[in-house]
């Protein structure tokens, strides 16, 4: 090894034990001068500062040294990052921005190199310090390039942790924990709604979140994307749902599939009841596209709610014409539908089935042959019509 070398060698070794301490007491007065956000930030303590200073001065001077005695820079996994991983990872913690963490690294750079030309200025010679040059600034972007890959995975780290606090919250809501007044004050924070605001809960298969809040402006809502569907809570703005209902409305005309909404409920506490309200009102729509109100399903939901009994009424009421042959099955099926929605008016039914009100009053007549089940003009029978509506609930599965 040339003298040259040796000697340089030698001066960096001891530049780093004798001016550490020194270079890191300016660089830390120069950020805090300089740098707005370590001014302004106050989870970045002047001793948090220092100590990131002063490791990360004593790892770039040992690095200097080692890739100019033929070593070269450290692979990216070597433990002298550690510094530099550690100041990314906490400054990503603190919230400070990168560009800002970056900029200080590039400040260090600068003084680090005027300390070395001021103090080996009889000592070095041109080339070396040329050289030395060249390497400082190599060592300095290799430790950039390590807090900034450090600070990123630190980024992502505390977003997939507010994303599961999130989902963790959400979950919370929709399964009645916001009873708690604790937890509903936690919630109402994060979701930023109210705790105790008149709201709807809205429940589709698919939705797009942007388009959904950008529809239901200027009322506060929040959105959930979970495994099997998309959940909103809109709170109202006045006493009165009907604006939100004309939003969810016009909304629903835009998007495939349909939305159900709930009754209008008071607070972060009834959530959990508006879900199965709205999911509900959701299945009780089957595959027609549109608005499903709840208030607007109140017997299907009781059906879905109650799927033994819903299946007993289809069995007692309409299993013997089912069991016909297709031609004849439709015959009967339409024209109770078409009995049960005009009120048990045969003329009426005749009207909308296309047939002679004779033949509605043999059609009935058949049906009581088959089922027991007398029907008497403009007297519908409630189970007639629940049975109706949870054999319609079962086609449209």
């Amino acid at each position: 090894m040339p003298a040259a070398r040796e000697s340089t060698l030698a001066f960096l070794a001891e530049h780093r034990s004798q001016r550490v301490e020194a270079i890191t007491d300016r660089l830390v007065d120069t950020i805090v001068r300089d740098n707005a956000s370590y001014q302004a930030s106050s989870t970045v303590t002047r001793d948090d500062l220092r100590h990131s200073c002063h490791d990360n001065i004593d790892r770039i001077l040992q690095m200097l040294r080692d890739a100019l005695g033929q070593d070269g820079l450290p692979p990216e996994d070597e433990p002298i990052y550690g510094a530099a991983r550690e100041t990314g990872r906490r400054r990503a913690e603190q919230g400070l921005a990168l560009a800002d963490v970056l900029r200080s690294f590039r400040i260090g750079g600068r003084l680090i190199w005027d300390d070395l030309v001021v103090e080996g200025e009889s000592t070095l010679d041109a080339a070396e310090v040329r050289e030395i040059g060249t390497l400082l600034w190599e060592v300095v972007d290799a430790t950039s390039g390590q807090v900034a890959t450090a600070y990123h995975h630190q980024e992502l780290t505390l977003v997939r942790a507010d994303e599961q606090q999130r989902a963790e919250l959400w979950e919370g809501v929709l399964g009645g924990r916001a009873r708690e007044p604790g937890f509903a004050r936690e919630a109402s924070l994060l979701l930023d709604l109210p705790a105790d605001a008149e709201l709807v809960v809205v429940v589709a298969t698919e939705l797009r979140l942007r388009t959904a809040e950008q529809a239901l402006a200027p009322h506060a809502t929040a959105w959930v994307r979970r495994t099997a569907d998309v959940v909103g809570l809109v709170a109202l703005r006045d006493d009165s749902p009907r604006e939100v209902l004309v939003a969810l409305d016009r909304l629903a005309s835009t998007v495939e599939g349909s939305l159900g909404v709930s009754s209008v409920l008071r607070g972060l506490s009834a959530v959990e009841q508006g879900y199965v309200q709205a999911s509900l009102a959701l299945r009780a729509q089957g595959k027609v596209t549109g608005l499903a109100r709840f208030d607007d399903r109140l017997p299907e939901a009781l059906l879905l709610g109650s799927p033994e009994v819903a299946s007993r009424l289809v069995e007692r009421w309409l299993g013997p014409v089912l069991a016909l042959a297709q031609g004849e099955s439709r015959a009967l099926t339409d024209t109770l539908l078409a009995w049960v929605a005009s009120g048990g008016s045969a003329t009426r039914t005749a009207a909308v089935v296309h047939c002679h009100r004779n033949t509605v009053a043999n059609r009935l007549h058949r049906f009581t042959e088959l089922t027991g089940h007398r029907l008497a003009d403009e007297a519908v029978p409630v189970d007639l019509d629940l049975a109706l509506r949870a054999w319609r609930l079962r086609l449209a599965r």
